[in-house]
């Protein structure tokens, strides 16, 4: 079974303004930086509620870290 990284970023050309970046564990979603848009890959019940809003901020502040890292090593 192929092993993916806990992020990835996406690019889309029909999107020119996006910066997309995947998030392959679960909770699995997909994270728009640009405007902090999030599509959920998973389904969630009632009682997850809280847990899921903490969680996306934790996953939020992952992803900008993510992103940043990876931007540094394209600049370096």
């Amino acid at each position: 079974m192929m092993s993916f990284p806990k992020f990835l970023l996406g690019d889309n050309t029909d999107y020119p303004d996006a910066i997309f970046v995947i998030h392959t564990e679960f909770p699995r979603c997909i994270i728009n930086l640009a405007n902090d848009d999030v599509e959920w890959l998973e389904e969630f019940d009632k009682n997850e509620e809280n847990e899921l809003l903490e969680e996306t901020k934790q996953l939020f502040e992952a992803a900008n870290d993510f992103y940043d890292r990876e931007i540094e090593r394209y600049e370096a």
